[in-house]
């Protein structure tokens, strides 16, 4: 054995022990002919203390050693002097007084500092192409134990409740479920294609056919979608799980307990609403100004369509007539906002499509450049519909509804930011409930697509679908957000061959494309399936809102760069003419 410890666990308890370490130089410093090294590995760091007065070979062996060599010491456990105790240390009360010392590898001068805690943004491509240095730093070395733990937490947390870990196909069908796929050509089948799982919807509905009622796993997700700072290049992993027998309630009642103890323990937050509030998807909107808000402030949203109706100011008159709203968003402080920061929150609600933003700061006398196309009686039974207060500033945004609604939950959020109400102590988790089934298309004009998950269950069943308005039919789906932040998102399931034909038809699948695409699906609901559901939390994300990391990036051991590349590996990467050849692929 080459070790007797690690260089986390020694005390002063350990007073007088003989040991033997291993482990990284961290740091070296000489004085005065003293030569002190920290030594790390994970487990944390230990000061080594080399005199050459004492042992003259040990010395002069760790006097060759510079940053980042691979070492072993052997000595005594030691208190160090009391005043040079250090108490940012766990193992800061001792030392060890070396009586060997040997040198396993050496290294070449590192790319960057491993002992500084901070990196800056621009050194992250550096970071990143010599990986298996940057995950030497204590703090990403937290982060993928904390992961580890919350995910031996979450196995733990079913099996007691009684579900069955399997693992599905990583190798399967492409299917429309909201993301491009990653397609693997094969090579024994030339010019068809595998997909990697979006995720593992189709095998867990098929699982519940197979009366395995409680199923999860830790399911590595794959889709082919830009990179954002809460979401990592190419590939996740979610805690997959689906329940058969069950209301949506009954999903809620198993999710929530388990949520609420990640936080509690995994997290210094603490969790504001306990059951979680449930929140219809319309409701988000309109008061919110988003399908995944933030409840750690009020700050709601208010229609004031019908005050301001034919007022005289065009911008609103020409929205309504348009059969659009007005949104109201009364911010109190907000009268500290310099016209530069209005100017700035203007083009945040442009961003979201809206084609300005109207403001009245509240004051002794209200101050606006939309006073003078508003009546006196308009302006105070608006200020009063919203409850306004002098030192406050109240927006607006008119337009199509949903429109009017997002470009506002824009500047909602900012003006959260900015007056500093997005408390990071605080987890204010909710359910967002009945989503829409069907929805404009994002990349065909005009044409009707689902609006979350092609299988949810559309509420009303086969007669909502046959006799109402598709946009006005809901699901039984649902999201569960913290702190702004989508975390989860689930649904009971259609079971019904016939409302499965009808929903895809809406969405404009003939019989013959959903038998191709989802024949198995199919074939498996005629043979007795059950009422099912479930949802799948991101993992990484919830990792990363829990934890207020920077950047999700980080969670990953191996991650992809903010432009989907693997700098480390060189990926993605040109292959072989051979390899191309045998599966059948010509490139231009």
């Amino acid at each position: 054995m080459l070790r007797t410890n690690t260089c986390g666990e020694l005390t002063a308890k350990n007073k007088g022990k003989k040991v033997t370490l291993c482990g990284w130089v961290h740091r070296r410093r000489n004085h005065g002919g003293l030569l002190f090294i920290d030594l790390r590995d994970r487990y944390g760091l230990t000061q080594v203390t080399f005199d050459p007065n004492k042992n003259k070979s040990a010395y002069e062996a760790a006097d060759a050693w510079r940053s980042e060599w691979v070492v072993s010491v052997s000595g005594e456990v030691a208190l160090r002097p009391k005043e040079m105790m250090n108490e940012k240390m766990p193992t800061g009360e001792i030392e060890i007084v070396a009586t060997q010392a040997k040198t396993l590898s050496e290294s070449k001068t590192p790319p960057f500092q491993i002992d500084e805690e901070k990196q800056s943004e621009a050194n992250e491509q550096l970071r990143l192409q010599y990986r298996f240095i940057d995950l030497r730093r204590p703090k990403l070395q937290e982060m993928l134990r904390i992961r580890d733990e919350v995910i031996r937490h979450m196995r733990d947390y079913f099996h007691k409740e009684n579900f069955i870990e399997v693992q599905t196909p990583i190798l399967a069908n492409s299917s429309p479920e909201g993301a491009r796929d990653w397609l693997v050509p094969s090579r024994l089948y030339p010019g068809k294609f595998y997909a990697l799982p979006q995720a593992p919807q189709q095998f867990k509905q098929l699982l519940m056919v197979a009366g395995l009622d409680r199923y999860f796993q830790i399911a590595p997700c794959f889709r082919d979608e830009d990179p954002r700072m809460d979401r990592h290049y190419g590939e996740f992993y979610q805690l997959d799980m689906e329940m058969s027998f069950v209301t949506q309630e009954d999903i809620f009642k198993i999710m929530e307990p388990l949520m609420i103890e990640l936080t509690e323990k995994f997290s210094d937050k603490k969790v504001m609403f306990k059951p979680f509030p449930k929140i219809s998807w319309r409701e988000a909107m309109e008061k919110y100004g988003s399908d995944k808000p933030d409840l750690r402030f009020a700050m709601e949203m208010k229609p004031v369509t019908d005050l301001v109706k034919n007022c005289g100011f065009s911008v609103f008159d020409k929205a309504i007539s348009a059969g659009g709203v007005v949104q109201a968003l009364n911010v109190s402080g907000g009268a500290k906002f310099s016209r530069k920061d209005i100017d700035e929150l203007t083009e945040v609600a442009k961003s979201k499509g809206a084609a300005g933003l109207a403001y009245i700061i509240v004051d002794k006398e209200p101050k606006s450049p939309i006073l003078k196309f508003l009546q006196p009686d308009v302006v105070k039974a608006l200020l009063k519909e919203i409850k306004a207060k002098a030192g406050g500033i109240v927006f607006f945004t008119a337009g199509e509804w949903r429109t009017a609604c997002a470009s506002l939950g824009a500047v909602r959020s900012e003006c959260g930011s900015r007056l500093g109400l997005k408390d990071n102590k605080k987890a204010a988790w909710l359910w967002v409930t009945d989503f829409p089934m069907y929805d404009y298309s994002e990349v065909e004009e005009g044409r009707i697509d689902f609006g979350h998950n092609p299988f949810s269950m559309p509420q009303g069943g086969l007669e909502a679908l046959e006799t109402k308005n598709p946009l006005e039919i809901l699901a039984y789906q649902y999201d569960f957000v913290l702190n702004g932040f989508e975390i989860t998102s689930g649904a009971i399931r259609n079971h019904d061959p016939r409302i499965m034909y009808k929903a895809f038809e809406i969405a404009g699948y003939t019989k013959e494309q959903v038998d191709k695409k989802f024949g198995h699906m199919i074939r498996a609901f005629e043979y007795g399936a059950p009422p099912h559901g479930g949802n799948a939390p991101g993992i990484d994300r919830l990792l990363m809102v829990l934890n207020e990391w920077n950047s999700i990036r980080d969670i990953y051991a191996f991650p992809k760069d903010s432009s989907g590349r693997d700098v480390m590996l060189g990926a993605p990467s040109e292959v072989d003419d051979k390899q191309l050849k045998e599966l059948h692929i010509k490139t231009e």
